[in-house]
């Protein structure tokens, strides 16, 4: 799926203002912070139940639509030209269902739809604790009517399924890596099995350049049956997950606390003997656990869609 014009996750001169509009929900998401950045210049219209926030650079922030995904029937002011979505797709799968249902003319007129749904799709499909399991089915049913929805209308639709987002765009940041940061300053001594399992982090800004990138690409691309729909991201760099946490300590300031924590490899049977007894303390966490010895990699690196050279893990700015 490899691009023919590069377009590089983090210079938005490079991105060239496309012929149609975008109307972006989940703008309050590190990812839909950046694609805010990366779009300017752009025709672009933010959805959602909140005003969007001042862009890091400065400047007005991008016109506003008033839309509540959980209540609303698409009756309002319709949306225009391509659908891109960083908000939960739960919400936004059954939202896109009632507009094309309750005005057939208004969905008549978006050109695609890009929305973001989530690896653990893929990698928790086996969990044995409720809460994974649920969020598997919500997830799958997500994907599941939003590919039905697009295809009774014939729109085209991708479907973005990133591996463990992370980074930072003007004030939002994740809760991913930046939680493992947290947790490497509290702690003299962190346990892992071996080396742990492969990772391929991805930086918000790179998942919202790929976005912005096929957004782009889809009116071409047109309406396509035979066409992938479900497209599995991560970031150009796969790492065990010790060298993972490495690299993070070395890219925070000389003096912070996290550089002083001393990753202990131990034998995986020796590592699942301790954790054990938080099977029963909490399963999910537990599941948790073990997933650092798994491998969750393999996924389509960014910058084979931008077309530019891979970014090193880890991509800056890091949330605190």
């Amino acid at each position: 799926m490899a691009a023919s014009t590069a377009t590089h996750a983090f210079d938005p001169t490079l991105t060239l203002p496309g012929p149609v509009p975008i109307t972006l929900f989940g703008a309050t998401t590190p990812s839909g912070q950046a694609l805010i950045e990366l779009a300017r210049g752009r025709r672009l219209v933010v959805a959602g139940r909140r005003p969007p926030l001042p862009p890091a650079g400065g400047g007005d922030p991008p016109p506003f639509l008033p839309c509540d995904l959980e209540t609303s029937s698409g009756e309002e002011q319709p949306p225009r030209g391509l659908l891109v979505s960083f908000a939960p797709i739960w919400s936004f799968a059954p939202w896109l269902a009632r507009y094309a249902s309750s005005n057939p003319a208004g969905f008549a007129a978006v050109q695609g739809v890009i929305a973001c749904s989530s690896s653990s799709v893929i990698t928790k499909r086996f969990a044995a604790n409720g809460f994974d399991r649920d969020l598997v089915q919500r997830l799958r049913q997500a994907e599941e009517q939003l590919t039905l929805t697009c295809a009774a209308q014939a729109r085209p639709l991708r479907i973005l399924a990133p591996t463990l987002i992370y980074g930072q765009a003007g004030p939002l940041g994740d809760r991913n890596l930046s939680k493992l940061r947290q947790l490497l300053r509290r702690l003299p001594l962190l346990p892992l099995p071996g080396q742990g399992g492969l990772r391929q982090p991805i930086h918000c800004r790179q998942l919202a350049a790929v976005a912005l990138h096929l957004a782009d690409r889809l009116p071409q691309d047109g309406f396509d049956p035979a066409q992938p729909v479900h497209l599995p991201l991560g970031g150009d760099d796969t790492l065990a997950y010790a060298v993972m946490l490495r690299r993070l300590q070395n890219a925070t300031e000389l003096g912070d606390a996290a550089r002083s924590c001393r990753l202990l490899a131990l034998p995986p049977r020796f590592f699942l003997a301790l954790a054990a007894p938080l099977l029963l303390l909490s399963p999910k966490t537990f599941e948790a656990v073990l997933r650092m010895g798994a491998d969750l990699a393999g996924f389509t690196p960014a910058h084979r869609i931008l077309g530019g050279a891979p970014e090193p893990f880890p991509v800056l700015p890091l949330a605190p």
